[in-house]
């Protein structure tokens, strides 16, 4: 049980990363990080965290956190980019900023994300009534 709690403690000193912070559908204002251009839309823990994995670096994801600005925006993964000797887990990755470039690269080659795509697009407008809209006269 100590080896845990000493495990949560050494995870509370590694780098926070939202989802919200690679977010291109989000602006500066809203919590984005990167340009708008390196940045994915609506990334998830998830990934970030697969992303991570592929890139060796250490992480942790908190399902049970949420972003302080916006509140139902839910999970979050911690990152540790430097040993604790301080120097960097990757040596191709040595900041926050550049981490965060490189899984936003990432999060649409995810492969939950292409098999994702391929039967949504078909399913979501078939069998589907429009009502509403202009009568005519």
């Amino acid at each position: 049980m100590d080896s845990g709690g000493d495990l949560r403690s050494s995870i509370k000193k590694w780098n926070v990363i939202y989802p919200v912070y690679l977010n291109s559908k989000k602006t500066v204002a809203e919590g984005r990080r990167i340009a708008a251009g390196k940045a994915c839309p609506d990334p998830t823990c998830i990934e970030i965290a697969d992303c991570c994995s592929y890139l060796k670096i250490p992480h942790a994801i908190e399902l049970d956190k949420a972003y302080p600005r916006d509140f139902f925006l839910v999970g979050r993964v911690r990152v540790q980019l430097k040993k604790d000797d301080g120097s960097p887990v990757n040596p191709a990755i040595k900041t926050k900023k550049q981490l965060m470039i490189q899984i936003a690269e990432l999060v649409p080659k995810h492969h939950g994300r292409t098999k994702k795509q391929e039967p949504g697009g078909s399913s979501s407008t078939t069998g589907e009534k429009k009502k509403g809209g202009k009568k005519k006269k």
